[in-house]
């Protein structure tokens, strides 16, 4: 059961995977129109949704956007079914995401239809042998129509109406709590806290991973605080290594140039090498920064009305794009000041902390966003 969970762990992750460049390009592309828009003074283009004129062009863009945001549960569903399954399993995966948007039994349908997909035409491999004649017709005909009408029967007739009533009150109850003021500002700095805490490592992939999800739902707001947090602890070092640069030793100088990019862009491993100098004292200094840094994003009001862009750049996806800016310098300059005040990074990285095996740690950029 454990191999289970871990195999099924990697077939969502894969599929979410292919589904960030859907999200990615889609967010900008209504994000541009949206920003030159305010440019003019304009909040809203739906005003401009028929017509002729350069804001009718930007509103025709923006609405390409929101589509590409609606096959959101559409390409994941189909890239976990292709995961498990590979080519035979894909139409089944996609039709099942696809559905479930249709029945609102949104990103819990979307992943319970891939995995039937997925493992469905999985047993049918093993189990169902063909003359040699009619192989061919296996991967072509018989394992998607299998896999589609076992979707067809247990998502379409048998769950929808459960999972759309679980996923809307789901939904409505994680709303609720991203728009009160209490409830936003303890998810932000929970959020905050486990983004920074490991970089990359199982409790940032929760918090990551949970973001993707309310994402999929249209619950916009914890990507927000997800995407402010991601960036602060590569760019505290870099920043570190400007301001007090007699606490490091050159090789830690030199590392601190690319934190530059890696903040920019949003990739937490970035920060790895300086915390493993020592860990029980930076990762504490890490979550503090990442806590405040996405508290005071919400405090001055960065709002996630479209899917938020990651990296530093991704501020032109988020109203109040500056607060956004602001949070994410006020947490990277935290861990930039305590850092160096408690630890002096004048060594080599063959003295990191005998507590932590640096070749042990994983680097991944999966929390690109």
């Amino acid at each position: 059961m454990k191999n289970f969970f871990k195999e099924a762990k990697g077939h969502l992750m894969t599929g979410i995977g292919y589904m960030l460049p859907l999200i990615i390009g889609a967010s900008l592309v209504v994000a541009i129109p949206k920003i030159i828009a305010l440019f003019m003074g304009i909040t809203s283009l739906d005003p401009y949704v028929d017509g002729t004129g350069f804001l009718h062009i930007l509103k025709l863009i923006e609405n390409v956007g929101w589509t590409g945001i609606g096959l959101i549960n559409t390409v994941l569903a189909g890239f976990i079914a292709y995961s498990i399954a590979d080519k035979p399993a894909i139409g089944a995966g996609l039709i099942g995401g696809a559905l479930a948007s249709d029945t609102q039994a949104g990103f819990l349908g979307a992943v319970i239809a891939a995995f039937i997909a997925g493992y469905t035409v999985k047993w049918a491999k093993k189990h169902i042998h063909l003359p040699e004649s009619m192989q061919t017709m296996m991967p072509l005909v018989i394992l998607p129509f299998l896999a589609t009408g076992i979707v067809a029967i247990i998502m379409g007739a048998i769950l929808a109406d459960p999972l759309a009533a679980i996923n809307n009150w789901l939904v409505d109850w994680l709303s609720a709590m991203s728009k009160s003021g209490t409830s936003q500002l303890i998810m932000a700095l929970t959020l905050g806290a486990m983004i920074a805490s490991d970089m990359g490592g199982p409790i940032n992939k929760s918090a990551w991973m949970a973001g993707n999800v309310l994402l999929a739902e249209g619950i916009y707001q914890p990507n927000v605080f997800i995407n402010c947090a991601i960036c602060i602890p590569p760019l505290a070092y870099a920043i570190a290594t400007v301001i007090r640069k007699k606490r490091f030793s050159a090789s830690f100088r030199e590392t601190g140039k690319g934190n530059w990019v890696m903040g920019f862009i949003g990739i937490t491993e970035g920060a790895i090498p300086f915390t493993l100098v020592k860990p029980q004292v930076l990762i504490p200094i890490n979550m503090l920064g990442g806590a405040i840094g996405t508290a005071v994003t919400c405090l001055l009001g960065a709002k996630g009305e479209i899917p938020p862009v990651g990296g530093i750049y991704g501020f032109v996806s988020v109203t109040n794009g500056w607060a956004y800016l602001i949070g994410i310098l006020v947490g990277a300059i935290i861990i930039a000041v305590l850092a160096t005040i408690f630890v002096d990074f004048n060594q080599n990285t063959d003295n990191v902390s005998e507590d932590v095996d640096i070749n042990e740690i994983e680097l991944s950029f999966e929390d690109v966003e």
